[in-house]
């Protein structure tokens, strides 16, 4: 499912326009955004969590040459899922 596919079914499932249903989804992936950034997490209970992980600094090699090359540290978005995401889907 794509963005348009879901805005889609938001709006279908909440009864509401396309346009507004495409307002919400948007306003919600960019607060979501906006709370990782500031290394928060949101829970949305039943549903999972949005978090930040450290990934470390690290050697790694360049496949092509073999040669050995510094990763630079880096922050990951991860989602853990909640019960009731898991039962839906089990």
């Amino acid at each position: 499912m794509n963005k348009t596919e879901f805005v889609d079914a938001v709006a279908d499932e909440a009864d509401v326009q396309k346009s507004d249903a495409l307002k919400i989804v948007d306003s919600m992936t960019k607060v979501i955004g906006d709370a990782l950034k500031k290394d928060d997490q949101v829970t949305l209970v039943g549903f999972g969590t949005f978090l930040v992980s450290k990934r470390e600094a690290r050697k790694g090699r360049n496949p092509r040459t073999g040669e050995e090359i510094q990763i630079a540290a880096s922050n990951v978005p991860r989602f853990k899922p909640g019960k009731a995401l898991k039962e839906t889907i089990n």
